[in-house]
């Protein structure tokens, strides 16, 4: 809630927001670290691991979200990391705000996610993708920073069920 007159109040749950963000960014960073340059997935370009279920596959997405509308040049590049960059910033200056403690660990998972994807494309110019799960029908390959944000999108959805007004207007 707001003050009538000042500065707004900074949210109790804010700083854990803002933590969230960085534990998620750095397991993804970590994980992608480890596919790249440990196990050498680019090289190998596959893992099997509970075969068919679930295996390490080497994909790099271009594009947004499950590799729709993909990026060929350096300007689209630019304009996914920006629209990245400038989602996150909004949403670091609400989580400022945040009322309830679901609503800041959705904000703090879907910013940790955009920033880790947003690394990936200044320092590879796309997205590394290596979570496959086709065995389970499944047909997306995605990263940690993919099922933060999606799973972040879910609890902000959630959150906005479970905290809706409950009057009844008769």
């Amino acid at each position: 809630m707001r003050p009538m007159f000042g500065r707004p109040r900074r949210s109790p749950y804010a700083l854990m927001g803002y933590a969230i963000a960085v534990v998620f960014l750095a397991l993804d960073q970590i994980t992608k670290h480890i596919m790249l340059r440990v196990v050498d997935l680019d090289t190998v370009r596959q893992i099997q691991v509970l075969d068919p279920w679930f295996n390490f596959t080497m994909v790099w997405n271009r594009g947004v979200s499950f590799g729709l509308f993909q990026a060929g040049s350096w300007w689209q590049i630019g304009i996914l990391i920006a629209v990245s960059l400038a989602v996150s910033a909004l949403l670091a200056v609400w989580m400022m705000q945040a009322e309830r403690r679901l609503q800041a660990i959705s904000f703090g998972m879907i910013i940790g996610g955009a920033i880790g994807n947003v690394i990936d494309r200044f320092a590879y110019g796309a997205v590394a993708d290596f979570l496959d799960f086709s065995g389970l029908y499944f047909p997306y390959v995605f990263n940690v920073a993919d099922a933060a944000i999606s799973v972040g999108v879910a609890f902000l959805v959630l959150d906005l069920f479970l905290s809706g007004d409950r009057r009844r207007s008769f």
